[in-house]
Protein backbone atom coordinates (compact mmCIF):
# COMPACT_ATOMS: atom_id res chain seq x y z
CA UNK A 1 0.00 0.00 0.00
CA UNK A 2 1.13 3.78 -0.94
CA UNK A 3 1.29 6.21 0.98
CA UNK A 4 0.74 10.02 -0.31
CA UNK A 5 0.08 13.01 1.03
CA UNK A 6 -1.46 16.25 -0.60
CA UNK A 7 -0.81 18.60 2.44
CA UNK A 8 -0.34 17.97 6.15
CA UNK A 9 -3.35 16.91 7.14
CA UNK A 10 -4.82 14.85 4.43
CA UNK A 11 -3.15 11.36 3.57
CA UNK A 12 -4.30 9.21 0.57
CA UNK A 13 -3.89 4.98 1.11
CA UNK A 14 -3.53 3.52 -2.30
CA UNK A 15 -3.91 -0.55 -2.82
CA UNK A 16 -0.77 -2.04 -4.15
CA UNK A 17 -2.74 -4.78 -6.66
CA UNK A 18 -2.01 -6.62 -9.63
CA UNK A 19 -3.04 -4.29 -13.00
CA UNK A 20 -5.78 -6.74 -14.72
CA UNK A 21 -7.23 -7.03 -11.08
CA UNK A 22 -7.68 -3.46 -11.01
CA UNK A 23 -10.86 -1.83 -12.94
CA UNK A 24 -10.19 0.37 -15.77
CA UNK A 25 -12.07 3.47 -17.35
CA UNK A 26 -14.39 1.76 -20.03
CA UNK A 27 -13.68 -1.80 -18.88
CA UNK A 28 -17.42 -3.14 -19.88
CA UNK A 29 -19.57 -6.21 -18.04
CA UNK A 30 -22.83 -8.25 -19.17
CA UNK A 31 -24.83 -7.18 -16.30
CA UNK A 32 -24.44 -5.29 -13.15
CA UNK A 33 -23.52 -8.51 -10.92
CA UNK A 34 -20.84 -9.01 -12.93
CA UNK A 35 -19.16 -5.57 -12.39
CA UNK A 36 -19.94 -5.85 -8.46
CA UNK A 37 -18.31 -9.34 -8.66
CA UNK A 38 -15.23 -8.12 -10.25
CA UNK A 39 -15.03 -4.96 -8.05
CA UNK A 40 -15.70 -7.26 -4.75
CA UNK A 41 -12.33 -9.26 -5.99
CA UNK A 42 -10.54 -5.65 -6.43
CA UNK A 43 -11.53 -5.04 -2.85
CA UNK A 44 -10.54 -8.20 -1.11
CA UNK A 45 -6.92 -8.01 -2.81
CA UNK A 46 -7.00 -4.67 -1.76
CA UNK A 47 -7.88 -5.00 1.61
CA UNK A 48 -11.37 -3.10 1.95
CA UNK A 49 -15.01 -4.03 2.10
CA UNK A 50 -17.44 -2.42 -0.41
CA UNK A 51 -21.17 -1.78 -0.30
CA UNK A 52 -23.85 -0.42 -3.09
CA UNK A 53 -24.51 3.18 -3.35
CA UNK A 54 -26.14 5.89 -5.35
CA UNK A 55 -28.00 4.45 -8.29
CA UNK A 56 -29.96 6.15 -11.10
CA UNK A 57 -32.74 4.75 -12.73
CA UNK A 58 -34.35 6.18 -16.31
CA UNK A 59 -38.25 6.93 -16.81
CA UNK A 60 -38.48 3.20 -17.79
CA UNK A 61 -37.29 2.33 -14.26
CA UNK A 62 -34.07 0.92 -16.10
CA UNK A 63 -30.90 1.14 -13.93
CA UNK A 64 -28.51 3.46 -16.07
CA UNK A 65 -25.91 4.34 -13.13
CA UNK A 66 -24.53 2.27 -10.32
CA UNK A 67 -21.76 3.19 -8.14
CA UNK A 68 -19.83 0.93 -5.50
CA UNK A 69 -18.11 2.65 -2.87
CA UNK A 70 -15.71 1.62 -0.04
CA UNK A 71 -17.74 1.37 3.50
CA UNK A 72 -16.47 4.09 4.90
CA UNK A 73 -17.64 6.30 2.06
CA UNK A 74 -20.10 8.58 4.21
CA UNK A 75 -19.86 10.27 7.19
CA UNK A 76 -22.39 10.93 10.03
CA UNK A 77 -21.85 12.35 13.51
CA UNK A 78 -22.04 10.14 16.63
CA UNK A 79 -24.90 10.73 18.62
CA UNK A 80 -27.12 11.94 15.63
CA UNK A 81 -30.65 11.67 16.16
CA UNK A 82 -33.34 9.46 14.08
CA UNK A 83 -36.76 10.75 12.75
CA UNK A 84 -38.67 9.15 16.12
CA UNK A 85 -36.16 10.51 18.26
CA UNK A 86 -34.22 7.71 19.39
CA UNK A 87 -29.74 8.56 18.68
CA UNK A 88 -28.07 6.42 16.17
CA UNK A 89 -25.47 4.49 17.14
CA UNK A 90 -21.58 5.90 16.41
CA UNK A 91 -20.46 5.07 13.06
CA UNK A 92 -16.84 4.05 11.25
CA UNK A 93 -17.55 5.49 8.11
CA UNK A 94 -15.18 8.58 7.43
CA UNK A 95 -15.69 10.05 4.09
CA UNK A 96 -13.68 7.88 2.02
CA UNK A 97 -13.88 8.76 -2.05
CA UNK A 98 -12.84 5.15 -2.77
CA UNK A 99 -15.37 3.80 -5.79
CA UNK A 100 -16.40 2.63 -8.81
CA UNK A 101 -19.31 3.56 -11.23
CA UNK A 102 -20.36 1.85 -14.16
CA UNK A 103 -23.50 3.42 -16.71
CA UNK A 104 -25.51 1.47 -19.07
CA UNK A 105 -24.45 1.59 -22.49
CA UNK A 106 -26.46 3.40 -25.41
CA UNK A 107 -26.10 0.77 -27.74
CA UNK A 108 -26.08 -2.51 -26.02
CA UNK A 109 -27.33 -4.16 -22.75
CA UNK A 110 -24.19 -3.78 -20.79
CA UNK A 111 -22.33 -1.72 -18.34
CA UNK A 112 -19.35 0.42 -18.68
CA UNK A 113 -16.98 2.01 -16.00
CA UNK A 114 -17.28 5.63 -15.91
CA UNK A 115 -15.41 6.48 -13.16
CA UNK A 116 -12.66 4.44 -10.58
CA UNK A 117 -11.24 6.14 -8.03
CA UNK A 118 -8.61 3.75 -5.80
CA UNK A 119 -7.10 6.41 -3.29
CA UNK A 120 -8.64 5.79 0.04
CA UNK A 121 -8.70 7.87 2.90
CA UNK A 122 -8.17 5.29 5.75
CA UNK A 123 -5.81 2.70 6.47
CA UNK A 124 -6.83 -1.03 4.81
CA UNK A 125 -7.38 -3.97 6.52
CA UNK A 126 -4.63 -6.23 7.16
CA UNK A 127 -4.21 -9.10 5.64
CA UNK A 128 -5.04 -11.78 7.93
CA UNK A 129 -8.43 -9.70 8.85
CA UNK A 130 -10.07 -9.03 5.32
CA UNK A 131 -11.82 -12.41 5.38
CA UNK A 132 -13.59 -10.84 8.24
CA UNK A 133 -15.55 -8.17 6.26
CA UNK A 134 -18.67 -8.18 5.15
CA UNK A 135 -19.01 -8.11 1.04
CA UNK A 136 -15.96 -11.13 1.37
CA UNK A 137 -17.90 -13.39 3.69
CA UNK A 138 -20.44 -16.00 2.25
CA UNK A 139 -21.63 -19.21 2.88
CA UNK A 140 -21.68 -21.57 -0.41
CA UNK A 141 -24.59 -23.97 -0.90
CA UNK A 142 -21.89 -27.07 -0.62
CA UNK A 143 -21.04 -25.42 2.79
CA UNK A 144 -24.29 -24.66 4.25
CA UNK A 145 -25.65 -28.38 3.09
CA UNK A 146 -22.01 -30.38 4.55
CA UNK A 147 -22.71 -27.98 7.82
CA UNK A 148 -26.48 -28.77 8.03
CA UNK A 149 -25.03 -32.88 7.59
CA UNK A 150 -22.68 -32.12 10.38
CA UNK A 151 -25.61 -30.70 12.91
CA UNK A 152 -27.86 -33.86 12.02
CA UNK A 153 -24.46 -35.75 13.75
CA UNK A 154 -24.48 -33.22 16.63
CA UNK A 155 -21.08 -31.96 15.55
CA UNK A 156 -20.68 -28.55 17.53
CA UNK A 157 -20.21 -25.54 15.34
CA UNK A 158 -16.87 -24.99 16.59
CA UNK A 159 -15.36 -28.28 15.58
CA UNK A 160 -17.41 -27.89 12.25
CA UNK A 161 -15.15 -24.74 11.99
CA UNK A 162 -12.66 -26.50 12.53
CA UNK A 163 -13.31 -29.75 10.10
CA UNK A 164 -13.71 -26.55 7.32
CA UNK A 165 -10.18 -25.18 8.44
CA UNK A 166 -8.60 -27.95 7.76
CA UNK A 167 -9.98 -28.45 4.44
CA UNK A 168 -9.65 -24.89 3.27
CA UNK A 169 -5.76 -25.08 4.99
CA UNK A 170 -6.44 -22.31 7.16
CA UNK A 171 -9.13 -19.90 8.77
CA UNK A 172 -8.69 -17.60 6.38
CA UNK A 173 -9.65 -19.63 3.69
CA UNK A 174 -12.88 -20.42 4.83
CA UNK A 175 -14.94 -17.54 3.31
CA UNK A 176 -17.06 -17.37 6.62
CA UNK A 177 -16.96 -16.55 10.27
CA UNK A 178 -18.64 -18.18 13.31
CA UNK A 179 -21.07 -15.64 13.51
CA UNK A 180 -22.17 -17.14 9.69
CA UNK A 181 -22.44 -20.65 11.05
CA UNK A 182 -24.99 -19.33 13.85
CA UNK A 183 -26.44 -17.18 11.44
CA UNK A 184 -26.88 -20.43 9.05
CA UNK A 185 -28.31 -22.41 11.54
CA UNK A 186 -30.96 -19.34 12.71
CA UNK A 187 -32.32 -19.45 8.93
CA UNK A 188 -32.56 -22.89 8.98
CA UNK A 189 -34.64 -23.31 12.35
CA UNK A 190 -36.38 -20.22 10.85
CA UNK A 191 -37.30 -21.97 7.62
CA UNK A 192 -38.95 -24.85 9.17
CA UNK A 193 -40.73 -22.88 11.89
CA UNK A 194 -44.10 -23.88 11.80
CA UNK A 195 -43.63 -26.87 9.43
CA UNK A 196 -41.97 -29.16 11.12
CA UNK A 197 -45.08 -31.37 12.79
CA UNK A 198 -46.44 -30.84 8.93
CA UNK A 199 -43.40 -32.87 7.45
CA UNK A 200 -43.65 -35.17 9.66
CA UNK A 201 -47.76 -35.99 9.43
CA UNK A 202 -46.99 -36.20 5.67
CA UNK A 203 -44.32 -38.53 5.70
CA UNK A 204 -45.96 -40.49 7.93
CA UNK A 205 -48.73 -40.57 5.22
CA UNK A 206 -46.41 -41.40 2.64
CA UNK A 207 -45.62 -44.42 4.59
CA UNK A 208 -46.85 -47.80 3.25
CA UNK A 209 -47.08 -48.78 6.88
CA UNK A 210 -49.78 -47.05 8.24
CA UNK A 211 -51.21 -48.55 11.12
CA UNK A 212 -49.63 -47.59 13.65
CA UNK A 213 -47.84 -44.46 12.25
CA UNK A 214 -45.65 -44.43 15.32
CA UNK A 215 -42.76 -42.03 16.16
CA UNK A 216 -40.65 -43.03 18.70
CA UNK A 217 -38.22 -41.51 20.33
CA UNK A 218 -35.25 -42.73 23.28
CA UNK A 219 -32.84 -41.80 25.78
CA UNK A 220 -31.37 -45.15 26.92
CA UNK A 221 -28.59 -43.95 28.99
CA UNK A 222 -31.22 -41.94 31.52
CA UNK A 223 -33.19 -44.83 32.01
CA UNK A 224 -30.56 -47.23 32.48
CA UNK A 225 -29.76 -44.81 35.40
CA UNK A 226 -33.09 -43.21 36.59
CA UNK A 227 -35.49 -45.79 35.21
CA UNK A 228 -36.16 -46.85 39.38
CA UNK A 229 -39.44 -45.40 38.96
CA UNK A 230 -41.21 -44.71 35.46
CA UNK A 231 -44.21 -43.09 34.57
CA UNK A 232 -46.16 -42.99 31.66
CA UNK A 233 -49.05 -40.53 30.10
CA UNK A 234 -51.07 -40.37 27.31
CA UNK A 235 -52.76 -36.95 28.74
CA UNK A 236 -51.18 -34.56 26.14
CA UNK A 237 -53.11 -34.33 22.53
CA UNK A 238 -52.38 -32.82 19.40
CA UNK A 239 -55.35 -31.63 18.03
CA UNK A 240 -54.16 -29.93 14.78
CA UNK A 241 -52.93 -33.54 13.80
CA UNK A 242 -55.05 -35.59 15.81
CA UNK A 243 -51.62 -37.52 17.08
CA UNK A 244 -51.33 -38.32 20.65
CA UNK A 245 -48.16 -37.33 22.61
CA UNK A 246 -47.03 -39.75 24.93
CA UNK A 247 -43.78 -39.12 26.66
CA UNK A 248 -42.62 -41.48 29.19
CA UNK A 249 -40.73 -39.61 31.90
CA UNK A 250 -38.83 -40.64 35.79
CA UNK A 251 -36.64 -38.81 38.10
CA UNK A 252 -33.09 -37.89 38.27
CA UNK A 253 -30.67 -37.58 40.92
CA UNK A 254 -31.79 -33.75 41.71
CA UNK A 255 -35.16 -34.34 41.87
CA UNK A 256 -36.02 -32.86 38.23
CA UNK A 257 -38.28 -34.70 35.42
CA UNK A 258 -36.44 -36.33 32.97
CA UNK A 259 -37.38 -37.78 29.65
CA UNK A 260 -36.50 -41.34 29.21
CA UNK A 261 -38.38 -41.40 25.83
CA UNK A 262 -41.95 -39.65 23.94
CA UNK A 263 -44.12 -40.74 20.70
CA UNK A 264 -46.94 -39.72 18.63
CA UNK A 265 -49.48 -42.26 18.30
CA UNK A 266 -52.27 -42.28 16.01
CA UNK A 267 -55.02 -44.03 18.19
CA UNK A 268 -55.03 -45.28 21.62
CA UNK A 269 -55.22 -49.02 21.04
CA UNK A 270 -53.95 -52.24 22.61
CA UNK A 271 -52.03 -53.27 19.57
CA UNK A 272 -50.09 -49.04 19.46
CA UNK A 273 -49.65 -49.42 23.45
CA UNK A 274 -47.81 -53.19 23.06
CA UNK A 275 -45.86 -51.96 20.58
CA UNK A 276 -44.63 -49.35 22.06
CA UNK A 277 -44.12 -50.35 25.53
Amino acid sequence: MDVSSSSSNDLSFIPQVRAKKAPKIGQEFESLEEAQKFYNVYAREAEFRIRMSTTNRNKSNEIIRKEFVCYKEWTREKGELKSDGSRRRGTTTEGCKGKMVVVRSTSKLSFIVSMFCEAHNHVLTTPRKVHLLRSHRTMSTAKKALTQQLSVANVPIQQQISILELEAGSLENIGCTEKDFYNARRDEVKLFAGHDAQMLYEYFEAEEEKKYRILFFTCRKAYQTFGDVVVFDTTYNTNRYGMIFAPVVGVNHHGQTTLFACAFLSDETSESFRWLL
